[in-house]
C-alpha cells in the first residue's frame, strides 16, 4: 500500500471555543489510512521485536491485518461524521482482530468510538476524552492486564492527551505530544516488564501502536509514508515462509535475491523501486550481504534481479512459481475427506483452532464440528472464528483456541453472536486434545465446558523448534538456529540436534513419572524421521507408552504431551 498525496490538514474550527482545528469524518478516514500505511511500512520492524526466539504470531503482521480490516469498513465512506466513522473503524478492527495485539488495538478503537458516539467533529476536548475511554476499554478487555505492554502505552497516551488539553494545546499540538509520549512509553517498557529487558527488546504491540499514531502525524506534516524510518532488520527477523502464505491476486512469482552492494545501500530509494515491481517486500541484512524477497507478476519476475545487479554483486537467486507452490502445499495434505461431527439443534458443538492437516484429523476424530486453520504465525481473526460456527445448527458452542495468542480473539466472539459461547482456554494443542477427551455434545454448556477446563489443567505440553535469534533467556544461552524446547510455553532446554533437544525436554517434563508420551510431528519432518525419534524415546522411556501422530504443523518439528 502506498501513501496518498497530502490533502488539506485540519478543518477550520466551527465555534470560537474550538482550540485550533478539528477532525471531521473525512479527515479521520485519511488519518486511519495514513496510520495503516505507516504501520505496513514498518511492519517487519515490529515483527522483529518478538521476545522469545521462536516462530510466533508476528505482532506487526497481526496489527497490520487488523487495521486493514478496519480501514475496509470505511474505504468507500464519504461521511463527515467523525463518530460514525470511528464506530465503523472499531467494528472492522474487532471483526478483523488477529492475535492479542490486534484484539487490544480493536478495544482501543472501541473506546474511542464509544466516547465520540455520533459526534460530527473531534476537537481537543473530545480527543482527550476519547483516549481516556480507550484506555479504560482496553484494560477491561484483558483479564490480567500486564504493564510494560501496549496497555501501558495507551495509558501514557491518555495521560498526555489530558495534560495537553488542560494546557490549552491545539489539536495539532496535541497530536504531536501523544506521539512523543507513545515513543517514550515504548522505550521504557523494558523497565516495567523483565522479560523484555532480558530479551533486549521493547514491547512489540506498543511499538505498533506508536507507528500507527506516528503515521497519522506524518500525514498531517506532509511527510512520506512509504520509507521505513529504522534500519533494515537482520536476516533472522525475516519470515519468508510466512510471506509465501499470503499470495495476492497478480502475484505470479516469488523472487529471492542475495546481493552485496558496491556502495552503501540507499534504503528508502531501494524500497521505492521495489514497490513499482510487486508486493510482500521484505529486505534483511546479513553480515556481508542483503536478502531481498518480493512477489511479482510474471512479466516482472526478472526486474528485481536486474535492479540488484546494478547495485552490486548477486550471489544467489531463487524464483518460484507461486501457483505451483500453492498447489504443492495442497497436495501435501493427507489424502481423504475429513469428517466432522454433525450436530443437531439443542446439542453442543466444539470448534478448535488447528495448525495442521494432521491435527485437524485428530480433532475431527475427537468430535469437533468445525476447525479454524491457525496457530503460531497464522493467528485467525475474530471474523474467521465466528464464521467457523455461524452455519452450525447448534446454539451452544465451545471454542478451543489452542494457542495463547488466539485466546483474546476467541473471547470476542461471545458478544458478536446470538449463540451461547464457552471458551476453554487451551493454550496448546495437547491441552485442546485433552479437553476434547472430556467433551460431551449433550448437556449443560457450563457443566461440559467446566469438565473440559479441568482436563486442560492436568496436561504438560512441550514444543520443539529452532531459535530465530541469539538470546539469553531464563538463564539459558541460545544461539540462532539452535534446537530449543519449550515446556508449557517456557524456554527450558537446547540441543545440538533434534534428538538431544527432545530427550532434554522430556527430562524437564519429568516424563518418567507419567504413563503416556504423545508426539505430533510437523511438516518439516518425514514419517521415517518421526518414527526414528519415537523409537529413541521408547528406548529411553521403556516403562511409558509412546504414541506418535502426524500433526502437519509448521515451524514446530514436534508438539508433545506427557500425562
Amino acid at each position: 500500500m502506498t501513501s496518498s498525496p497530502p490533502e488539506p490538514k485540519f478543518s477550520s474550527p466551527t465555534s470560537p471555543d474550538s482550540q485550533g482545528a478539528y477532525i471531521d469524518g473525512r479527515l479521520l478516514k485519511r488519518l486511519v489510512h495514513a496510520g495503516l500505511v505507516w504501520l505496513n511500512t514498518n511492519q517487519q520492524i515490529v515483527n522483529s521485536l518478538n521476545v522469545f526466539p521462536v516462530p510466533d504470531g508476528d505482532t506487526g503482521t497481526n496489527m497490520s491485518l487488523t487495521m486493514q480490516a478496519a480501514f475496509q469498513e470505511i474505504a468507500e465512506s464519504d461521511s463527515s461524521n467523525a463518530g460514525l466513522v470511528a464506530h465503523s473503524v472499531a467494528h472492522g478492527a474487532l471483526m478483523g482482530a488477529r492475535g492479542n495485539s490486534g484484539v487490544i488495538l480493536s478495544q482501543i478503537w472501541r473506546g474511542i468510538a464509544r466516547s465520540l458516539d455520533s459526534k460530527l467533529e473531534i476537537d481537543p476536548a473530545a480527543f482527550a476524552r476519547a483516549w481516556q475511554e480507550a484506555r479504560e476499554t482496553a484494560y477491561k478487555g484483558v483479564v490480567r492486564p500486564v504493564e510494560g505492554t501496549i496497555l501501558t502505552v495507551a495509558s501514557d497516551i491518555a495521560m498526555e492527551a489530558e495534560r495537553a488539553y488542560v494546557e490549552g494545546c491545539s489539536l495539532a499540538e496535541l497530536m504531536d505530544r501523544i506521539v512523543v509520549a507513545a515513543d517514550r512509553s515504548v522505550q521504557r517498557t523494558p523497565e516495567l516488564l523483565p522479560v523484555l529487558r532480558e530479551a533486549g527488546v521493547v514491547d512489540a504491540g506498543g511499538k505498533g501502536l506508536f507507528f500507527f499514531l506516528e503515521g497519522m502525524l506524518r500525514y498531517l506534516e506532509g511527510k512520506p509514508l512509504d520509507q521505513p524510518v529504522d534500519a533494515i532488520p537482520p536476516l533472522s527477523s525475516l519470515d519468508l515462509k510466512r510471506a509465501g502464505e499470503f499470495i495476492e491476486e497478480g502475484q505470479d512469482f516469488e523472487v529471492i535475491v542475495d546481493f552485496s552492494p558496491t556502495s552503501p545501500l540507499d534504503v528508502p530509494w531501494f524500497y521505492r523501486q521495489l514497490e513499482t515491481m510487486g508486493t510482500s517486500i521484505q529486505v534483511g541484512q546479513g553480515d556481508e550481504f542483503y536478502r531481498l524477497h518480493i512477489h511479482v507478476p510474471a512479466e516482472k519476475r526478472y526486474d528485481p534481479i536486474d535492479l540488484t545487479i546494478q547495485l552490486g554483486t548477486v550471489s544467489k537467486v531463487a524464483i518460484e512459481n507461486l501457483q505451483e507452490q500453492t498447489e504443492g502445499r495442497m497436495t501435501k495434505e493427507p489424502a481423504g475427506r475429513i469428517e466432522f461431527r454433525k450436530v443437531q439443534p439443542g446439542q453442543i458443538a466444539a470448534v478448535a483452532v488447528t495448525p495442521g492437516a494432521g491435527l485437524t484429523r485428530v480433532f475431527a476424530s475427537l468430535g469437533v464440528s468445525a476447525v479454524v486453520p491457525g496457530g503460531q504465525s497464522m493467528n485467525p481473526s475474530t471474523q474467521e472464528i465466528l464464521s467457523s460456527f455461524a452455519d452450525l445448527p447448534a446454539e451452544k458452542i465451545i471454542i478451543l483456541p489452542n494457542n495463547k495468542n488466539i485466546l483474546l480473539a476467541a473471547q470476542q466472539t461471545s458478544a458478536l453472536t446470538g449463540k451461547e459461547i464457552a471458551i476453554v482456554p487451551s493454550r496448546s494443542v495437547p491441552q485442546g486434545i485433552a479437553a476434547m477427551l472430556a467433551f460431551q455434545n449433550d448437556g449443560d454448556l457450563k457443566v461440559v465446558s467446566s469438565a473440559m477446563i479441568q482436563a486442560v489443567d492436568g496436561i504438560e505440553s512441550g514444543e520443539l523448534t529452532q531459535a530465530t535469534r541469539t538470546v539469553e533467556m531464563n538463564g539459558l544461552p541460545v544461539a540462532e538456529g539452535q534446537f530449543i524446547g519449550l515446556h508449557n510455553g517456557d524456554l527450558v532446554v537446547t540441543g545440538k540436534n533434534l534428538e538431544e533437544a527432545l530427550l532434554n525436554l522430556l527430562g524437564k517434563m519429568k516424563a518418567d513419572s507419567h504413563e503416556l508420551i504423545t508426539l505430533y510431528w510437523g511438516e518439516d519432518l518425514s514419517p521415517s524421521q518421526a518414527n526414528q525419534l519415537a523409537d529413541k524415546v521408547r528406548v529411553e522411556y521403556p516403562a511409558q507408552q509412546v504414541e506418535m501422530y502426524e500433526g502437519g504443523q509448521p515451524h514446530y518439528f514436534l508438539i508433545l504431551s506427557v500425562e
